[in-house]
């Protein structure tokens, strides 16, 4: 039998924002760090938010994923590729250009199974050029951060996020 829970059951373990204010400002500095990077790197904006989700749904960021993908759908992005973004694979929805970054977003995210093989690198550098890779990597990482905050700590409530 699966048990619901209520979105109001979700208690916050920590108030990361407020006891260590130092680190959060730190990795809000990241993100903007990470987002010029995209930028300069001409990285389309709804690229970055699929490497977002993608890597969210990885670690389990619930609160992540909800904002990733509603700032998605604020872009335009369609509703079947989001629903399909964990089978992409499987699909001809992504572009090879997507379907590159996706990948390497998998193999990074999931770092401690993976170690980023050469093959992988190799794949994403062929269709991405080395500032594109960095300013991925550099979103990577940084979405990683978030969700290490947001699983850890439950410091944001799933759903509460308003574009």
């Amino acid at each position: 039998m699966t048990t619901t829970t209520n979105l109001s059951d979700i208690e916050p373990r920590l108030d990361f924002d407020a006891l260590a204010p130092g680190v959060a400002a730190a990795v809000n500095r990241l993100d903007g760090a990470a987002t010029a990077a995209l930028d300069d790197a001409g990285i389309e904006p709804i690229l970055r938010e699929l490497v977002r989700v993608r890597a969210s749904q990885l670690n389990g960021c619930a609160y992540c994923i909800d904002m990733h993908t509603k700032d998605a759908r604020a872009l335009g992005e369609a509703e079947h590729r989001l629903y399909a973004l964990p089978a992409w694979r499987e699909t001809g929805y992504f572009s090879d250009r997507e379907q590159a970054a996706l990948a390497f977003t998998e193999v990074v995210t999931q770092l401690a199974d993976t170690h980023v093989p050469a093959a992988a690198y190799a794949d994403v550098a062929a269709v991405f050029k080395q500032a594109e890779v960095a300013a991925l990597l550099g979103l990577i990482m940084t979405i990683n951060a978030w969700n290490t905050i947001g699983v850890a700590t439950r410091a944001w409530t799933p759903g509460s996020y308003q574009p």
